[in-house]
């Protein structure tokens, strides 16, 4: 037997020792792993927030343009006044703001300021209140997507340049010649200068790729095994070759035109615009020299030939037109509206008061949170009597047979099965075989419960489980029958643990989109459903599809729904944490 005493040296030995204090460093790192590991998660979480609620916050506003509208004038049969042209009206309405433009494609350009439904909103509000035939309002029509973004400086902005000096206007047939008695306009022209050296960057980017194609090219000449084959590759080297020197000779210019002092550049659509400004006109400048150049109106400026110091300035954009949505006219005429205080800017109800639509300022999410209440209503009517009574079948009364166990295994492996498998299952069962409404709450409802129910029977025979059998025992030593004692007294007592996992598999549900796209509730819907029957969208779809549409404004609208949908979800778990705290019992 070994003595106290070694006992006692070997755990006080240097090793012991040596062994204890690695012991405690393990822990400690594992404790800064841990918190590490926490750390990091929290802030991809935290990360994924701030884009989508950042994205989301473009949604939240709308703009406005406010126009007078000349009702007295108009061609308005009091008795049809639905069937009267409020399309025609609204344009007439911006042509009377700019008499100006006149050409087929200026014209549509205008047009597109103000969104495509702003004529049925006006003829609504005159349906409503007629007697506002006769005179002339000032209505504020909904600003297209384009002109809202433009506002909220999603699609550029234009930065102004302080002027020193007297500006003479030189007016001929189709330009008008800028100069200034200062050089007012280097900024400008060291902006488009920049352009020119992003432009040789490009070419020499693809010359580069022109050069990989000439050496790809002479290796295969290289290895070529007949004559045929080699010319074919030396005939596509000499084509390379001179295409990457032409792109290499267009950069040097570039360059060239770049460095050298002075200059006389042209503005394309490719450079950033220039435009200027004089009292209530614009002209937009094809040129540019260090003290002015050349240009075209976009607004008229009159018989003005000069103009002194500080009654002129003018706007830099700070992206090419090529590569935003609105034009330079249309910059021009959104800022003289916005000069004439004719841009309002209000908390977009309509989002959440309207039902879906193809153009992004009207489009609503109403429609798909009605959807997604009847489909919900629908699951839990179906899931959770089924599955409760269900669990309690299978923990009370069934007895342990071969058969009981097959069912119980076939319970846990739906719960692993993919959604859209549960989908398919729809596809074939409900809207083939039972001819069911497509595209409505009753199928996607059923399809979820289905998805459902063993999630709602596991987490109802856990919480059955966890009820003391003394309860049970004691209501059948009293004389209960076993029925009594299962709704009477263990039932209630598991309610919590119920309610629990059924609004957490409802949540689940609430976030579906596979199995409810195999269904067809991916079609579009406008119309606000009125029943289980009623062709309907729900939230998680209608992210989908907003997702996938190509304008921009869409973006927005879609991050806007998924924090629609994320507040859904938290609220319903905090639902389920606050009904277990609220009946749970202690034994």
């Amino acid at each position: 037997m070994v003595s106290m005493t070694k006992l006692s040296g070997y755990h006080s030995s240097a090793a012991s020792n040596a062994r204890l204090k690695k012991r405690h460093a393990a822990e400690v790192r594992l404790k800064a792993y841990g918190i590490i590991a926490i750390a990091l998660a929290g802030l991809a979480l935290l990360a994924l927030l701030w884009s989508i609620v950042g994205k989301a916050t473009g949604a939240l506003t709308e703009h406005y343009i406010t126009l007078p509208v000349d009702l007295e004038a108009a061609e308005i049969d009091p008795d049809n006044i639905g069937k009267a042209n409020f399309g025609g009206l609204t344009k007439d309405v911006l042509k009377e703001q700019f008499p100006m433009v006149t050409n087929r494609k200026s014209k549509k350009l205008l047009y597109d300021l103000v969104s495509s439904g702003a004529g049925f909103e006006l003829r609504q509000d005159i349906l409503d209140d007629p007697s506002l035939l006769g005179k002339q309002i000032e209505f504020d029509f909904l600003a297209s997507d384009v002109a809202d973004l433009y506002f909220k400086g999603t699609f550029g902005r234009l930065d102004g340049v302080e002027t020193s000096g007297d500006l003479t206007l030189i007016a001929d047939d189709k330009e008008i010649e800028v100069i200034s008695s200062a050089p007012d306009f280097i900024a400008a022209l060291e902006v488009v200068k920049a352009g020119l050296l992003d432009r040789a960057r490009v070419l020499r980017r693809q010359a580069k790729l022109q050069d990989n194609g000439v050496q790809e090219f002479i290796r295969r000449a290289d290895r070529a095994e007949d004559n045929a084959t080699k010319e074919a590759a030396l005939a596509q080297v000499a084509t390379r070759e001179t295409q990457r020197d032409g792109l290499l000779a267009q950069a040097d210019e570039l360059e060239r035109r770049a460095a050298a002092e002075g200059g006389n550049e042209k503005i394309g659509r490719k450079e950033p615009s220039l435009l200027l400004k004089i009292g209530d006109g614009w002209i937009k400048m094809t040129e540019v020299t260090p003290n002015g150049g050349r240009g075209e109106e976009i607004l008229p400026i009159g018989d003005i030939t000069s103009v002194p110091a500080g009654g002129w300035l003018y706007y830099v954009a700070d992206q090419p037109e090529v590569s935003r949505k609105v034009s330079d006219n249309q910059a021009v005429w959104l800022e003289t509206l916005r000069d004439k205080d004719a841009v309002k800017k209000t908390l977009n109800w309509r989002f959440f008061s309207s039902g879906d639509s193809r153009e992004p300022e009207l489009a609503g999410l109403w429609g798909a949170i009605v959807g997604s209440f009847w489909t919900m209503l629908v699951t839990f009517s179906v899931a959770f009597p089924i599955g409760v009574l269900t669990a309690i079948y299978l923990e009370e009364f069934a007895p342990k047979t071969r058969f009981t166990d097959i069912i119980e295994v076939n319970i846990n492996n739906l719960a692993a099965v993919p959604s859209i498998i549960f989908g398919l299952l729809g596809l074939s069962v409900f809207l083939g075989f039972f001819g069911m409404p497509r595209s409505a709450p009753l199928v996607g409802g059923l399809v979820l419960a289905l998805m459902t129910l063993p999630t709602i029977i596991i987490s109802s025979r856990a919480a059955i489980r966890a009820v003391p059998p003394s309860i049970k025992n004691a209501a059948l030593g009293l004389g209960a029958s076993k029925v009594q004692a299962s709704f009477h007294h263990t039932l209630p007592l598991a309610m919590p643990g119920i309610l629990t996992g059924t609004i957490i598999g409802m949540a689940q549900a609430l976030g579906e989109t596979a199995p409810l796209i195999m269904i067809g509730m991916v079609a579009f819907i406008v119309d606000i459903p009125g029943g289980i029957t009623d062709s309907a969208s729900v939230l998680p779809v209608q992210v989908f599809r907003w997702a996938d549409f190509p304008e921009r404004a869409f973006e927005a609208r879609t991050a806007l729904s998924i924090c629609v949908l994320l507040v859904f979800l938290v609220l319903m778990n905090a639902l389920a944490v606050f009904l277990r705290k609220r009946f749970e019992r202690r034994w």
